[in-house]
């Protein structure tokens, strides 16, 4: 009998047997409240009516159309609609299904724009499991080792986490610049470069938001030396932060966008977008995939884009997010475990730390588990594990996100040790 791989590891024990919006309705009966979203993709929430009916609909008339081969209704609308979202410019789209396939094809495109052999990441970044991809990542170690070697030509330059290096942000941006000019300098010069790729906020590295500042500064050394500035918005982008893409916060525009998870609220879709003078410089043949831009999820796509228009999601996703930031930032005051709490919009971290301020990720893992008894679904995440990440819907309403907070304090009480004394 066949079983599932042994190196799987299930982060709850929850079997489903239906979903519908924020809750998952398990097979042994109870109603879980999901912070995960399947780590930030269900979007609109679990079985969207909307997104249900135009992928029936869908089902029913092509599933698999692929796409150099014939073109199909779905990937043309899904098109037409990002480009109202995209950022000015950004006007040339290709598709492929993960998003581990999308940083690929950037940083391909990146290097046969620009004859440059280098891209250069920044620490804690994820970008997927593929060989080059997670060439990019710095994320944990179990993301890149085991399997070398790993492909050549990436240069890490430091993240300016101002919490782990016990840093004002203002301070840690002005080292992390410091150091890429200095990388710049030494390692990988400006004429060897032919990218920069970066999260608008860490995903799996912990949920650390980005620094308008240091994206900003990106931005300039991008144009002054001819960098492709490369934004990797997989699981920040499509309203997640409370803004369409994650990089709006830092008022600047990529030379690349690289969209997946959100995108189509559950079903596998991802993307980039650049302007079609750079997109045109990929060489012939170098872009395509058998299911990329499959015609079942691009017409999910086109769904979960007007659902997020007409219910004004963007802006639910600012609002609860404050809300649930609130929530936090009081638990932070109550409860000696929690050395930081940070996040945009719906994109919320709580780092737990012992006393002496070092990652304690036995704590994190205890109140993970601990909120799973009082049935809501949180994950874990950061290099040392010691950081939970709350990721509702785009369209959980504020009753959920209350409920949500009660719920991880009593996982708190549970799993931790006393809160502060008062």
């Amino acid at each position: 009998m066949a079983t599932l791989s042994p190196i799987l590891k299930q982060a709850t024990p929850v079997v489903v047997d239906h979903a519908a919006g924020s809750w998952i309705h398990a097979t042994d009966g109870k109603k879980y409240l999901d912070f995960t979203t399947g780590i930030g993709v269900t979007s609109t929430g679990h079985c969207h009516p909307d997104v249900v009916a135009a992928a029936r609909e869908q089902v029913g008339k092509i599933v698999h159309a692929q796409y150099t081969t014939v073109m199909h209704k779905p990937l043309l609308e899904l098109t037409e609609l990002l480009g109202k979202v995209l950022p000015q410019g950004l006007d040339s789209v290709f598709y492929a299904t993960s998003g581990s396939e999308a940083v690929e094809a950037s940083i391909r495109l990146a290097r046969m724009a620009t004859g440059r052999p280098n891209i250069i990441s920044f620490q804690g970044g994820f970008h997927g499991r593929t060989v080059a991809a997670a060439s990019l990542t710095t994320a944990g170690t179990k993301f890149r080792s085991g399997f070398s070697p790993i492909m050549g030509g990436v240069h890490v330059a430091p993240f300016p986490h101002w919490y782990r290096y016990g840093w004002d942000e203002a301070t840690a941006v002005d080292f992390a610049l410091k150091e890429l000019d200095h990388l710049l300098l030494t390692i990988s010069a400006p004429g060897d470069t032919a990218g920069f790729i970066i999260e608008p906020v860490l995903g799996d590295g912990g949920y650390i938001p980005t620094p308008v500042a240091f994206l900003q500064g990106l931005r300039e050394r991008a144009d002054k030396h001819g960098i492709v500035l490369v934004l990797d918005e997989v699981q920040a982008g499509v309203g997640r932060t409370g803004k369409f893409w994650g990089h709006d916060w830092a008022g600047i525009t990529p030379d690349v966008v690289i969209t997946a998870k959100g995108l189509a609220s559950g079903f596998p879709i991802s993307a980039i977008a650049a302007s079609a003078e750079l997109m045109g410089k990929a060489w012939p043949g170098s872009q395509g995939g058998t299911y990329g831009g499959n015609a079942v999820a691009a017409a999910a796509g086109v769904a979960t884009l007007g659902v997020i228009q007409r219910e004004n999601l963007v802006e639910n996703a600012q609002l609860r997010g404050d809300e649930l930031r609130t929530g936090l930032e009081a638990l932070q005051s109550e409860f000696a475990g929690i050395g930081n709490v940070r996040g945009r919009g719906l994109m919320q971290g709580v780092e737990f730390t012992t006393a002496d301020e070092t990652p304690d990720a036995p704590t994190a893992l205890a109140v993970q588990q601990a909120a799973i008894k009082e049935e809501l679904l949180l994950l874990t995440c950061g290099p040392h594990g010691n950081v939970i990440r709350l990721i509702p819907a785009l369209n959980v309403t504020s009753d959920e996100i209350q409920a949500g907070l009660a719920r991880f304090t009593q996982a708190l009480k549970a799993a931790t040790s006393s809160p502060y004394d008062h």
